[in-house]
């Protein structure tokens, strides 16, 4: 559905005649440095169809608008440039990622936003835009940085919160107590999982931005890339803690696997001693079992609690040596 359709003139919103989309855009296109910016959330394709015909939007453009899962990228038509920027949400309380989809078509006098998702809707930074006529003054351009900067900003928003939530999984698997190995190694999985999908939508998109920093492209204000070079640094900021946080997360897996193995090593130990233990009385015993008439002590009145005094000694014995070198 549109969310929102409006006219922008000299910086600021202007008082919009007609309410039909067409009539809007000739209008935009009529007045002095006006444009049109319509925002669509997750249109129908007969509702996209009549906006693409009326904007004379590209159908290749208009076929990865609807079906959304597109990767990040920036994309030249005769008639518009289409920007893919996938917004991230983080759930606090799932301590999960979500990436969602914003589509940008920038022509000749108008922008046509299209959002998947319902997490990151953009009526916060179109009011913020209004309230900036400086940077609104720059026509379709100054949406085009508003939003990726918006977007980008929250990157680092969400690269923090992933920072603290491997913090604490780091200090669970170091602790000298861990209760329940085979959660801990979901867990890791499960914040594996959620770094892959937010490196996802923050890798591809340093080419776009790189193409906005330094190439001339249509529709795009060349004045306008001081802030797209302030809008790719942000990025790389956001970049770069992805990657520490995708080796972090790695070698807190690898210690996980170290100390399990570690662990198994000792129950093994256990185990064995305690095999060993129970090993010798049950010798003696099965020796003094078979059916023999002469056998050492055999008819001794103190030939038993001899044997049994030899089975405990030896089981002592066997558990101060496996004490002393810690497999007890």
């Amino acid at each position: 559905m549109i969310v929102d359709c409006a006219i922008y003139q000299d910086g600021q919103r202007a008082e919009q005649s007609a309410p039909d989309i067409s009539a809007a855009l000739a209008e935009a296109r009529e007045r002095h440095d006006a444009f049109l910016w319509i925002g669509l959330h997750e249109p129908a394709p007969e509702e996209f169809d009549r906006v693409s015909r009326e904007f004379g939007l590209h159908p290749l453009a208009v076929e990865d608008a609807l079906k959304a899962h597109q990767r990040p990228k920036l994309e030249v038509y005769d008639d518009s440039l289409f920007v893919v920027l996938k917004p991230v949400v983080y759930d606090a309380a799932e301590d999960t990622v979500t990436a969602e989809e914003l589509m940008i078509f920038l022509g000749d006098s108008f922008v046509v936003t299209v959002r998947h998702g319902d997490g990151s809707p953009l009526g916060a930074v179109r009011h913020r835009l209004e309230r900036e006529r400086e940077v609104l003054r720059h026509g379709p351009t100054a949406v085009l940085y508003a939003l990726s900067d918006s977007v980008v900003d929250h990157y680092i928003d969400v690269a923090a919160e992933l920072q603290l939530d491997l913090e604490e999984l780091e200090a669970s698997v170091f602790a000298p107590d861990v209760p329940d190995m085979r959660n801990t190694a979901a867990r890791i999985y499960t914040l594996k999982r959620q770094i892959l999908e937010f490196r996802r939508a923050t890798g591809p998109l340093a080419a776009p931005m790189d193409r906005l920093t330094h190439a001339a492209l249509p529709f795009v204000d060349t004045s306008s890339r001081p802030f797209f070079r302030d809008v790719s640094d942000h990025l790389t900021r956001a970049n770069e803690s992805v990657e520490g946080l995708d080796r972090l997360i790695s070698d807190v897996l690898a210690a996980h696997l170290a100390q399990t193995g570690v662990r198994q090593n000792d129950d093994m130990r256990k185990i064995s001693a305690w095999a060993a233990m129970a090993a010798v009385p049950t010798l003696v015993a099965g020796i003094y079992g078979m059916n023999f008439d002469t056998m050492p002590e055999l008819h001794a009145s103190w030939g038993y609690p001899a044997v049994l005094g030899l089975m405990a000694g030896a089981v002592l014995l066997l558990r101060r040596t496996f004490k002393r070198r810690g497999w007890l």
